[in-house]
């Protein structure tokens, strides 16, 4: 009896951390995007293996945000916008989220970007994989439950451990990846900057943080079950970084060992195949495709929840049309506007590519110094406020970036 009592109990704690997962591993996945994997492959081509070591404190920062998110969002049953426009006020309000607006469009266009490239690789053309793609994405938000989005989520997520596959298949240098995770040697200008900003960006998005929280409100989690709730997020954090790892390795032991530059995802997918096999290619290009549909659903989506909660509309997959119109408008209008600039024949897809991972980057510090004053505020969060080890990691990763990001304004001035 008392042996069929643990069982039973063990069984009940599964059951409960299954019913909980969601929301920390599907926002870390997204991380993981077409922008992202164009960043990471770029980052492996021109300086090999150097730059893996950005991907440690970019853990250790995206696990505490994370964290603090999903406490806030289970404590106020609010999302982050609306706790923004609260107690910033509304005209603070709109200036921060017109910039992270500008930003998601561009970063919804680079996910068609990567669905038009890896379907070239098959030979299929942009003119019929992104309409297609985008009326996918569309029905699956407008017509679909968040239960059945979040298992398709969950499935997608899954599918970005493809990368570890083709990293293995480019016969990488283990020890030369440990030597550059130590001490590696990079040369300081405002190329190699704006590359960390772009990993640092596109590793712990602006846009994450309203996602996570909004995510956890919907699924109606409660801080008896925080404990679950970190381990989603734990995983979550492992698993983007064990794929942009693994990316960058693919890149590095392969291309970057051959000179070969590249400027975009698509470019590294078709550089594999004579270098490390067709198959190699071809795997990279599938993560490619499946995480920039999975990314193509789940960033407008972010964007119109955060948009709607800051300006007080109605949000919500699990809303019909007429009862949140703001916020399905919004959703449908990103979409088609992405899309559509994927289409024009000559439209700079590769700047857009990059500098919206770059304004993430620049943006970012906007919303962890909102979310940190947020998050320590005792009106708002009562018993759970922040730890101090918490508030050492996120005011370290603040004024990091913003040194980061004045260095990359300033640099370029000394170099003239």
């Amino acid at each position: 009896m008392f042996k069929l009592g643990i069982q039973k109990n063990i069984f009940r704690r599964i059951a409960l951390f299954l019913a909980i997962l969601g929301p920390g591993i599907i926002t870390g996945s997204v991380d993981n995007d077409a922008g992202g994997i164009t960043v990471y492959s770029v980052a492996g081509a021109t300086y090999g293996y150097n730059l893996l070591w950005t991907l440690i404190p970019a853990f250790i920062v995206l696990v505490v945000i994370q964290e603090m998110n999903a406490r806030m969002g289970i404590v106020t049953g609010k999302g982050l916008a609306d706790l923004i426009r609260e107690n910033a006020g509304v005209k603070v309000t709109f200036f921060i989220f017109i910039g992270l607006l500008i930003a998601d469009i561009g970063n919804t266009t680079t996910e068609f970007a990567g669905v038009a490239g890896s379907m070239e690789v098959f030979g299929v053309s942009k003119y019929i994989s992104v309409p297609i793609a985008a009326a996918m994405v569309w029905i699956l938000v407008v017509k679909g439950t968040y239960v059945i989005a979040e298992r398709i989520f969950l499935i997608f997520s899954v599918s970005l451990l493809t990368y570890v596959v083709s990293a293995i298949m480019g016969k990488p240098h283990w020890g030369e990846i440990g030597a550059a995770v130590v001490h590696p040697q990079l040369p300081v200008n405002s190329t190699s900057l704006a590359m960390i900003i772009g990993i640092i960006g596109t590793t712990i998005a602006p846009w994450m943080q309203f996602y996570m929280q909004s995510s956890v409100i919907e699924k109606g989690l409660k801080m008896k079950n925080f404990k679950y709730s970190m381990i989603d997020i734990v995983v979550g954090c492992v698993a983007t970084v064990v794929v942009a790892f693994f990316i960058i390795v693919a890149c590095a032991s392969t291309l970057h060992e051959k000179g070969i530059k590249i400027e975009e995802a698509k470019d590294a997918a078709m550089a594999l195949q004579p270098l490390a096999g067709a198959l190699a290619g071809q795997v990279f290009a599938f993560g490619l495709f499946i995480a920039s549909i999975f990314s193509a659903t789940i960033l407008p989506l972010a964007t119109a929840f955060y948009v709607c909660e800051a300006f007080g509309f109605e949000a919500g997959i699990d809303k019909k049309w007429e009862e949140a119109p703001e916020f399905y408008v919004l959703y449908t209008a990103i979409l088609v506007i992405a899309a559509a600039i994927i289409l024009i024949p000559s439209a700079p897809l590769i700047t857009i590519s990059v500098w919206s991972q770059v304004l993430n980057g620049l943006l970012l510090p906007v919303v962890l110094l909102c979310m940190i004053l947020l998050v320590n505020n005792k009106k708002i969060m009562g018993e759970y406020t922040n730890k101090p080890l918490n508030n050492i990691i996120g005011w370290g990763a603040v004024i990091v970036l913003i040194v980061l990001s004045l260095m990359l304004l300033v640099l370029p001035l000394f170099s003239k």
